[in-house]
């Protein structure tokens, strides 16, 4: 595993006490890989309802099948206790890890053969979580400049992956889906879709019946940060009941970004 080298994860000091020693590494060990299994157990399964066929209620885990070939970049607070510093995740697949593993977790929902296609160096992105205290302020900032850091690192061209609107009821989600449809939806050469079976239709309410700053009021902050980056949504979203999530696909190419998006996502700002 290569490691981020810490010139490229120095931070900007914060002015609240609770966030003024944060730093971003990637896992070295099997226990940072368990801490960030913890964190993600603590949002995506108490917080959210979410649940597994690896997630261990007993030991406080949620893990997959995925998680051994990642890379785990880690957001830790050392004045935390010990065993309880890990206070923020990103879980990352690149195109070779993925080889080993036999594919991609958002397979699981999307066809990614147009991504696949283009022959381009990929990063998957998932399981990104902060612990509740860290929302809303540098949590998000310092893993974004560590990601950055890496995508540099490895010569990376499309992020992807996918991203969550908490609960299913599909109603409730139609404004926000169809303004991220009519308006975001990415261009035929890189516009995955939901796989069979599990399709849901995303246009769901004509343009002019769409309130544009309601729907993305009601739209997760980590979708609208991909947004300004420049993002693309894929075709159609999928339901997942065991995370009681409604996901979207979110494809970001490097290449795309205009040069005021190409700054904030090096300086990794407005997150």
């Amino acid at each position: 595993m290569r490691l981020i080298r810490a010139t490229q994860i120095v931070t900007m000091t914060d002015m609240t006490p609770k966030v003024d020693c944060l730093t971003v590494r990637l896992a070295t060990t099997p226990e940072d890989v368990t801490a960030a299994q913890r964190l993600r157990y603590r949002v995506f399964v108490q917080e959210l309802g979410g649940d597994g066929a690896m997630v261990d209620h007993e030991a406080g885990i949620e893990a997959d099948r995925f998680d051994p070939y990642c890379d785990h970049l880690l957001l830790i607070d050392p004045a935390r206790p010990e065993g309880d510093t890990v206070v923020g995740v990103y879980r990352l697949l690149r195109s070779d890890q993925a080889e080993a593993v036999g594919g991609f977790y958002t397979e699981n929902e999307y066809d990614l053969t147009p991504l696949k296609q283009t022959g381009r160096k990929l990063l998957e992105l998932g399981r990104s979580c902060l612990a509740p205290d860290y929302r809303g302020g540098t949590g998000m900032f310092r893993l974004w400049n560590a990601l950055a850091a890496y995508v540099t690192e490895h010569d990376i061209e499309i992020l992807f992956g996918t991203a969550s609107f908490h609960g299913t009821d599909i109603d409730a989600l139609a404004p926000a889906l169809s303004v991220l449809s009519s308006r975001h939806l990415a261009p035929p050469e890189l516009r995955v879709r939901a796989i069979d079976g599990h399709y849901q239709p995303m246009d769901l309410m004509t343009v002019q019946g769409q309130d544009r700053v309601k729907a993305m009021l009601n739209t997760p902050a980590l979708i609208k940060a991909y947004l300004r980056l420049g993002g693309f949504v894929g075709d159609g979203a999928f339901v997942d009941h065991d995370f009681n999530t409604t996901d979207i696909c979110l494809i970001l190419d490097t290449a795309r970004m205009n040069a005021a998006q190409r700054a904030i996502y090096t300086r990794g700002a407005a997150l």
